[in-house]
This record gives structure tokens, C-alpha cells and sequence, in this order.
């Protein structure tokens, strides 16, 4: 075991462990609209509600909306109000409410209704920044690119794969350094194994199937 632990880390391992062990885990409520078929303007709405919100909230709030407008035209017949009353509790539901309102105006007025699938198109949107936009092509569309969360950022600073401040910086590094066929994974994998063992304060480390080749930077407890 002192030997496992004095394991260098590579991505390569870190990656191929997790894919054989997250499954075990709760996927994302992303990844979980999007494995059932949600369209690309269900992924880039759920995603806006998910933001500072728990999975069960966002997953409950998507359906309800989704189950009276689940295109830009239908949402355009729901009245600010009526969208509030059906995303709440979501954090910040009425600016939410809004934003969605505007997101399918725009979508309506100039793309045709149609989601576009290039992040400098997706961050014009009222509140998407380029962790949606980035969701938005994974799981809406399955194309390459770094989703960077704060589960992400966390975990690729404290297995030492990156050294960086926050989210945008990461994603910069990760498009350089993380190998392209983890592109499309990665946020999966990591959110659910953030959401489980690596979390935040005390991460688990007894249960964890990478610890051996953890540097645990940051980590001051761990259970």
C-alpha cells in the first residue's frame, strides 16, 4: 500500500479508473436529461436552472417547465409568471424566468429556433457562460469540448493535473493539456465523482479508487 500511494499520478489512469467505478454514481442531471434525449434547447434551459441549484431541484423544476413548453415558441406562450410558479424552488427563479424568456426570443428572432452549436454563439445568451455553453455542446450535441465546473476546476487542481485560480483558467489549460477522447467525459465524470467522494471540505479519500495517485494538494481533511 506505501507503494501504491507513492504512485505518480497520470491522467491516463486517473481517467480510466473513474469511467470504470463513476458509473456506480449518480450521474449529473445533465447527462441524465440528455442520456433520455433531451434537445439541445432542453440541455442550454436545464443548465441555466441547474446553475446554484442541487440536482434533484433542477431535475423537478425541468420537467415541469418542460412538460408545458419545451421549445423557444412554446416558452413564448408562458407568461414570466407562470414560468417562475413552475421553476421554483431553483435558485434565483425570477431572474431565471426572465432569462429564459429572452434566450427564446433570440432564439426565435435570429437562429432560426435553432440552439446554435459554437460557443462564441452561446455565450451572447442572457446568462450563459462558457461552462453552459461548453454543457450545451456535450451533452446537447456529444461534441468535443471542456466543460469546466467548480467540481472540474476543484478536483484537476487538487490531483495536481493543473495548476490554476479558477474555472476559465482551467478550461484553457485542459484544452491543452487533457487528451481530446476525454474531452466529451471528463465534466461527467468528475461531477458525479465530486458529487460523491472528492467533494469540497472532507473529501472521502478511504473509499476513493484514485487515492493512490492523489497528491491531495489543498486537502487539510479527509475522511
Amino acid at each position: 500500500m506505501t507503494n501504491q500511494k507513492r504512485a505518480k499520478f497520470t491522467i491516463d489512469q486517473f481517467v480510466q479508473i473513474l469511467s470504470g467505478e463513476y458509473k456506480k454514481w449518480n450521474a449529473p442531471v445533465i447527462t441524465m436529461m440528455s442520456n433520455m434525449g433531451a434537445t439541445p434547447f432542453e440541455v442550454l434551459i436545464s443548465t441555466l436552472l441547474s446553475l446554484r441549484t442541487r440536482d434533484e431541484v433542477t431535475a423537478k423544476a425541468s420537467k415541469r417547465l418542460f412538460a408545458q413548453a419545451n421549445t423557444p415558441e412554446m416558452m413564448l406562450e408562458l407568461s414570466e409568471e407562470t414560468i417562475k410558479k413552475l421553476i421554483y424552488p431553483v435558485g434565483f427563479y425570477p431572474t431565471k424566468s426572465k432569462r429564459i424568456i429572452d434566450i427564446s426570443n433570440l432564439l426565435v428572432n435570429d437562429y432560426q429556433s435553432i440552439v446554435p452549436a459554437e460557443i462564441d454563439e452561446l455565450v451572447k445568451f442572457p446568462g450563459v457562460g462558457r461552462k453552459t455553453a461548453n454543457l450545451v455542446l456535450v451533452e446537447g450535441y456529444h461534441k468535443e469540448a471542456v466543460c469546466v465546473d467548480t467540481h472540474v476546476h476543484r478536483i484537476s487542481n487538487r490531483v495536481g493535473f493543473v495548476n490554476t485560480k479558477n474555472p476559465d483558467q482551467t478550461e484553457m489549460v485542459l484544452r491543452k493539456k487533457l487528451p481530446r477522447k476525454y474531452w466529451i467525459s471528463y465534466n461527467e465524470i468528475l461531477v458525479a465523482f465530486g458529487q460523491t467522494l472528492c467533494r469540497p471540505i472532507s473529501p472521502i479519500c478511504t473509499q476513493c479508487p484514485v487515492e493512490f495517485i492523489c497528491p491531495k494538494k489543498g486537502v487539510t481533511t479527509s475522511r
